[in-house]
Protein backbone atom coordinates (compact mmCIF):
# COMPACT_ATOMS: atom_id res chain seq x y z
CA UNK A 1 0.00 0.00 0.00
CA UNK A 2 1.30 3.45 -0.91
CA UNK A 3 0.64 6.98 0.29
CA UNK A 4 0.34 8.99 -2.92
CA UNK A 5 -0.32 12.64 -3.75
CA UNK A 6 -4.05 12.01 -3.95
CA UNK A 7 -4.11 10.55 -0.43
CA UNK A 8 -2.03 13.45 0.87
CA UNK A 9 -4.36 15.99 -0.72
CA UNK A 10 -7.41 14.30 0.73
CA UNK A 11 -5.72 14.26 4.12
CA UNK A 12 -5.05 18.01 3.98
CA UNK A 13 -8.70 18.58 3.14
CA UNK A 14 -9.78 16.38 6.09
CA UNK A 15 -7.49 18.26 8.49
CA UNK A 16 -8.87 21.59 7.32
CA UNK A 17 -12.41 20.32 7.94
CA UNK A 18 -11.39 19.31 11.49
CA UNK A 19 -10.01 22.80 12.06
CA UNK A 20 -13.31 24.30 10.91
CA UNK A 21 -15.20 21.98 13.29
CA UNK A 22 -13.32 23.40 16.25
CA UNK A 23 -10.09 21.41 16.66
CA UNK A 24 -7.61 24.09 17.69
CA UNK A 25 -4.49 22.13 18.65
CA UNK A 26 -2.19 22.55 15.65
CA UNK A 27 0.14 19.78 16.81
CA UNK A 28 -2.76 17.32 16.77
CA UNK A 29 -3.82 18.52 13.32
CA UNK A 30 -0.25 18.26 12.00
CA UNK A 31 0.06 14.72 13.33
CA UNK A 32 -3.16 13.67 11.63
CA UNK A 33 -1.97 15.29 8.42
CA UNK A 34 1.06 12.99 8.44
CA UNK A 35 -0.65 9.66 9.15
CA UNK A 36 -2.08 7.68 6.20
CA UNK A 37 -5.48 6.70 7.59
CA UNK A 38 -6.14 4.43 4.61
CA UNK A 39 -3.43 2.06 5.91
CA UNK A 40 -5.73 1.18 8.82
CA UNK A 41 -8.81 0.36 6.76
CA UNK A 42 -10.03 -2.54 4.69
CA UNK A 43 -9.41 -2.10 0.97
CA UNK A 44 -13.16 -1.95 0.37
CA UNK A 45 -13.25 1.39 2.22
CA UNK A 46 -10.13 3.05 0.82
CA UNK A 47 -12.11 5.67 -1.07
CA UNK A 48 -13.79 6.71 2.20
CA UNK A 49 -10.61 6.86 4.30
CA UNK A 50 -10.48 10.67 4.40
CA UNK A 51 -14.12 11.33 5.09
CA UNK A 52 -14.83 12.42 8.64
CA UNK A 53 -16.65 9.20 9.48
CA UNK A 54 -16.14 6.03 11.49
CA UNK A 55 -15.88 2.83 9.44
CA UNK A 56 -15.93 -0.90 10.17
CA UNK A 57 -12.72 -2.82 10.69
CA UNK A 58 -12.20 -6.46 11.65
CA UNK A 59 -13.95 -8.24 14.54
CA UNK A 60 -17.07 -6.01 14.45
CA UNK A 61 -15.05 -3.01 15.62
CA UNK A 62 -14.62 0.42 14.02
CA UNK A 63 -11.91 2.91 13.22
CA UNK A 64 -13.02 6.06 15.01
CA UNK A 65 -14.22 9.17 13.25
CA UNK A 66 -11.22 11.50 12.71
CA UNK A 67 -12.98 14.30 14.60
CA UNK A 68 -13.36 12.01 17.61
CA UNK A 69 -9.68 11.03 17.47
CA UNK A 70 -8.64 14.68 17.25
CA UNK A 71 -11.05 15.74 20.01
CA UNK A 72 -9.94 13.06 22.47
CA UNK A 73 -6.28 13.72 21.73
CA UNK A 74 -6.76 17.46 22.23
CA UNK A 75 -8.40 16.82 25.60
CA UNK A 76 -5.27 14.97 26.79
CA UNK A 77 -3.20 18.19 26.57
CA UNK A 78 -0.31 15.96 25.60
CA UNK A 79 3.32 17.01 25.97
CA UNK A 80 6.16 15.34 24.10
CA UNK A 81 7.75 12.54 26.10
CA UNK A 82 4.76 11.96 28.37
CA UNK A 83 3.80 8.43 29.32
CA UNK A 84 0.39 7.48 27.92
CA UNK A 85 -1.73 4.39 28.52
CA UNK A 86 -4.24 3.67 25.75
CA UNK A 87 -7.07 1.25 26.44
CA UNK A 88 -8.16 -0.34 23.16
CA UNK A 89 -5.58 -0.30 20.37
CA UNK A 90 -8.22 -1.20 17.78
CA UNK A 91 -7.00 -0.34 14.29
CA UNK A 92 -3.96 1.45 15.72
CA UNK A 93 -4.89 4.82 14.20
CA UNK A 94 -5.33 6.65 17.52
CA UNK A 95 -2.15 4.99 18.81
CA UNK A 96 -0.25 6.32 15.80
CA UNK A 97 -1.47 9.86 16.46
CA UNK A 98 -0.14 9.61 20.02
CA UNK A 99 3.18 8.28 18.77
CA UNK A 100 3.46 11.02 16.13
CA UNK A 101 2.96 13.58 18.90
CA UNK A 102 6.01 12.19 20.70
CA UNK A 103 4.26 10.33 23.51
CA UNK A 104 5.66 7.16 25.03
CA UNK A 105 2.70 4.88 24.48
CA UNK A 106 1.60 1.71 26.27
CA UNK A 107 -1.44 0.31 24.43
CA UNK A 108 -3.63 -2.66 25.33
CA UNK A 109 -5.90 -4.69 23.03
CA UNK A 110 -8.00 -7.72 23.98
CA UNK A 111 -8.92 -8.87 20.44
CA UNK A 112 -6.00 -10.87 19.05
CA UNK A 113 -6.55 -10.26 15.29
CA UNK A 114 -6.59 -6.51 15.92
CA UNK A 115 -3.49 -6.77 18.10
CA UNK A 116 -1.63 -8.59 15.31
CA UNK A 117 -2.85 -6.34 12.51
CA UNK A 118 -2.01 -3.09 14.30
CA UNK A 119 1.49 -4.39 15.04
CA UNK A 120 2.10 -4.86 11.31
CA UNK A 121 0.97 -1.30 10.59
CA UNK A 122 3.13 0.17 13.37
CA UNK A 123 6.13 -1.63 11.90
CA UNK A 124 5.34 -0.21 8.46
CA UNK A 125 5.04 3.33 9.83
CA UNK A 126 8.04 2.91 12.17
CA UNK A 127 6.06 3.69 15.31
CA UNK A 128 7.11 1.82 18.41
CA UNK A 129 4.35 1.73 21.03
CA UNK A 130 4.62 -0.90 23.72
CA UNK A 131 1.81 -3.32 22.86
CA UNK A 132 0.03 -5.64 25.26
CA UNK A 133 -2.59 -8.30 24.59
CA UNK A 134 -5.11 -8.56 27.40
CA UNK A 135 -7.76 -6.81 29.47
CA UNK A 136 -7.02 -3.11 29.29
CA UNK A 137 -9.45 -2.22 32.05
CA UNK A 138 -7.09 -3.75 34.53
CA UNK A 139 -4.65 -1.14 33.29
CA UNK A 140 -0.95 -1.89 33.41
CA UNK A 141 -0.11 -1.60 37.09
CA UNK A 142 3.45 -2.80 36.52
CA UNK A 143 4.18 0.29 34.40
CA UNK A 144 2.12 2.86 36.33
CA UNK A 145 1.80 5.71 36.98
CA UNK A 146 0.89 7.27 33.63
CA UNK A 147 0.78 10.97 32.79
CA UNK A 148 -2.24 10.45 30.58
CA UNK A 149 -4.76 7.62 30.06
CA UNK A 150 -7.02 7.39 27.02
CA UNK A 151 -9.95 4.96 26.69
CA UNK A 152 -11.27 4.31 23.18
CA UNK A 153 -14.41 2.26 23.92
CA UNK A 154 -17.65 3.08 25.70
CA UNK A 155 -17.34 2.15 29.38
CA UNK A 156 -20.36 1.60 31.68
CA UNK A 157 -18.45 3.41 34.43
CA UNK A 158 -14.94 4.64 35.21
CA UNK A 159 -12.68 1.72 36.19
CA UNK A 160 -11.14 2.39 39.63
CA UNK A 161 -7.86 0.73 38.59
CA UNK A 162 -7.33 3.31 35.87
CA UNK A 163 -7.82 6.13 38.36
CA UNK A 164 -5.26 4.50 40.64
CA UNK A 165 -2.71 4.28 37.83
CA UNK A 166 -2.97 7.97 36.92
CA UNK A 167 -0.13 10.26 37.94
CA UNK A 168 -1.01 13.17 40.24
CA UNK A 169 -1.72 16.01 37.85
CA UNK A 170 -2.47 13.50 35.09
CA UNK A 171 -5.52 13.35 32.84
CA UNK A 172 -7.88 10.46 32.05
CA UNK A 173 -10.14 10.82 29.00
CA UNK A 174 -12.91 8.22 28.84
CA UNK A 175 -16.33 7.90 27.17
CA UNK A 176 -18.86 6.66 29.75
CA UNK A 177 -22.32 5.27 29.09
CA UNK A 178 -23.95 1.86 28.99
CA UNK A 179 -25.32 1.96 25.44
CA UNK A 180 -25.87 4.20 22.46
CA UNK A 181 -24.39 7.60 23.28
CA UNK A 182 -21.59 8.06 25.80
CA UNK A 183 -20.50 11.17 27.71
CA UNK A 184 -16.86 12.09 27.23
CA UNK A 185 -15.35 12.60 30.67
CA UNK A 186 -12.11 14.37 31.45
CA UNK A 187 -10.77 13.42 34.89
CA UNK A 188 -7.77 15.10 36.49
CA UNK A 189 -6.04 13.54 39.49
CA UNK A 190 -5.55 16.47 41.84
CA UNK A 191 -4.00 14.55 44.74
CA UNK A 192 -3.64 11.02 46.09
CA UNK A 193 -7.36 10.81 46.88
CA UNK A 194 -8.96 13.68 44.95
CA UNK A 195 -10.11 13.87 41.34
CA UNK A 196 -11.77 16.64 39.35
CA UNK A 197 -14.18 15.65 36.59
CA UNK A 198 -15.83 17.51 33.74
CA UNK A 199 -18.01 16.47 30.81
CA UNK A 200 -16.89 17.26 27.27
CA UNK A 201 -19.86 16.35 25.09
CA UNK A 202 -21.59 13.25 23.73
CA UNK A 203 -20.07 10.66 21.39
CA UNK A 204 -20.74 7.16 20.11
CA UNK A 205 -18.19 4.39 20.67
CA UNK A 206 -18.23 0.64 20.30
CA UNK A 207 -19.02 -0.81 23.74
CA UNK A 208 -16.79 -2.84 25.96
CA UNK A 209 -17.49 -6.56 25.78
CA UNK A 210 -20.10 -7.13 28.47
CA UNK A 211 -18.86 -10.45 29.78
CA UNK A 212 -15.61 -8.93 31.02
CA UNK A 213 -15.53 -8.15 34.73
CA UNK A 214 -13.57 -5.18 36.04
Amino acid sequence: MTDNYKHQGLRRHLVESLRQKGIKNEEVLNAMNKIPRHYFMDNAFLEFAYQDKAFPIAEHQTISQPYTVAFQTQLLELKRGEKVLEIGTGSGYQTSVLCELGARVWTVERIKPLFDQSKRIFDKLNYKPKQFFGDGFEGLEKFAPFDKILVTAGAPHVPPKLLEQLEIGGILVIPVGKSGVQTMKVIVRVSENEYKEKNAGSFQFVPLLEEKKW
